[in-house]
């Protein structure tokens, strides 16, 4: 008896906490038809000190892009590799193939 009485309270905590997890996310924060606060906009007001470590910046666009152009080259250097030596296995079968038949 005592034992379900035990796992009828802990089926009761799992229920209840799922539960409030449930109502936390039904409930949005903020709507989106409400205007920003004043702290809100202070904090995504653009900063000048903070410029420096942003980033936007040109030269790292370019290193993106260098980047991915390297990753580009290397993955078709890659593939090539794979298709030379495919070729070159089925040239080695096929005259193993022709120089065995002679004999």
């Amino acid at each position: 008896m005592a034992f379900f009485l035990g796992q009828s309270s802990l089926v009761n905590h799992f229920r209840s906490y799922q539960l409030k997890t449930q109502a936390s996310m039904a409930v949005p924060t903020r709507a989106f038809h409400v205007e920003l606060g004043d702290r809100e906009k202070a904090l995504l007001a653009k900063d000048p000190s903070l410029s420096r470590f942003k980033s936007y910046k040109k030269s790292v666009s370019t290193l993106k892009r260098i980047g991915d152009v390297l990753t580009v080259v290397v993955v078709a250097g890659c593939c090539y590799e794979i298709y030379v030596k495919a070729v070159m296995r089925e040239e080695a079968r096929n005259k193993a193939k022709a120089g065995g038949g002679s004999k």
